[in-house]
């Protein structure tokens, strides 16, 4: 088969949306090198470490227009390159195909990985959200299956765009293989001693924003007095003002700040920690609740939305709203080692049924099934 991806993300994000694309493409040409691969790339390559993989071909804007005005390049003049190349199959792999694709007799996938934005609204500029609303339409119409990162995702897709069930497939995805192996004890001593972290501590990772909650995760620790270091790690936001006068207001001092980390470190600094806290309002999946599982940490996070998918039987829920809900739970993890050691047993147990040998599979049976 020849498969084509929109690889603006894989190239160019170093998040949710960077990292799913990657993992698919990396997953399917380690797994099936016997078809073509196509990345179609906007921008100019950054240097993403061991990206792209070899046994690919790239495809960029190829006159001056189209270099100046990449985003157009991507959403309109991709539909006549992908039916030029003869794809069998093309990929939206984050949340968009290009415009005027609908009547291509290219078979078109889209990964739709959330629809937060329509949900919670007022944390979206009004011209995102329209730019948005437009393009997750359209694609959603446009695409011959759908495929949803989470049963979540599926309802959203129903409720906002009334796109029928049988249209939707959902395929979990996977966080990057870094997390899948022992870290060994000099690794954890020197990451800890890299970042001048404590012995012990908490751990958030996330974009710094409202919707992750993190001054829910303050409010608890302030409330029932638990003075167990915080880590947090993370892009900051406009929000990092709120957080940074609520810190000032109630004088905590046992935070420690971290930003633009290499993936490579993130398993230590996962696997160092006492408890991951991921007490978000909502999200489409919830990688760091699956790496935190992989690392062996013990997790809790919100139930609602998707959080309960990702994390199994193997994490602790809460009203991410209740601070008092949240506390007893810190409490509770913090100080029963029974408990832990069992959410750490259960936690790679669920993890292992997010492998890549499972949905790689799970994709590329689809791909076959609709040529």
């Amino acid at each position: 088969m020849r498969i084509g991806f929109d690889a603006k993300r894989a190239f160019h994000n170093f998040t949710g949306l960077g990292n799913y694309s990657r993992n698919v493409i990396r997953q399917l040409i380690a797994n099936y090198p016997e078809n073509n691969y196509l990345l179609y790339n906007s921008g100019k390559n950054t240097c993403i470490e061991n990206f792209p993989p070899e046994n690919c071909i790239i495809i960029q804007p190829d006159n001056l227009f189209y270099e100046f005005f990449r985003s157009a390049w991507r959403s309109f003049r991709l539909s006549e390159i992908v039916l030029k190349d003869r794809l069998d199959i093309y990929h939206g792999l984050s949340n968009e195909l290009p415009f005027g694709v609908i009547n291509s007799p290219v078979r078109k996938v889209v990964t739709i990985h959330d629809l937060i934005f329509l949900r919670y609204p007022r944390i979206y500029k009004r011209a995102d959200r329209e730019i948005y609303k437009i393009k997750f339409r359209y694609s959603a119409k446009a695409a011959d299956k759908i495929i949803a990162i989470s049963e979540q995702t599926k309802r959203d897709l129903h409720h906002f765009f009334n796109i029928e069930n049988s249209c939707i497939e959902v395929i979990y995805q996977d966080c990057s293989p870094v997390f899948y192996y022992n870290i060994t004890r000099d690794e954890l001593r020197n990451t800890r001693e890299k970042y001048f972290l404590p012995s012990e501590y908490m751990l958030y990772v996330g974009t710094i924003e409202e919707r992750k909650n993190l001054l829910g995760i303050l409010k608890a620790l302030v409330h029932f007095r638990i003075d167990t270091p915080l880590v947090i790690v993370g892009k900051e936001t406009s929000y990092i003002k709120v957080i940074t006068r609520y810190i000032a207001e109630n004088k905590l001092d046992n935070l420690y700040f971290l930003k633009n980390l290499p993936e490579s470190d993130l398993p230590a600094i996962y696997a160092n920690s006492s408890l991951f806290l991921y007490p978000s309002f909502f999200e489409g999946f919830g990688i760091p609740v699956l790496e935190a599982l992989n690392s062996g940490t013990p997790v809790v996070t919100s139930r609602g939305s998707c959080l309960e998918e990702t994390g199994g039987k193997a994490a602790i829920y809460i009203d991410p709203y209740n601070t008092e809900e949240m506390g007893e739970a810190i409490k509770k993890v913090l100080q029963d080692s029974d408990l832990r050691k069992r959410m750490i047993e259960e936690g790679k147990k669920h993890a292992k049924s997010f492998r890549p040998e499972i949905t790689t599979r799970q994709l590329y049976d689809l791909y076959k099934s609709m040529i």
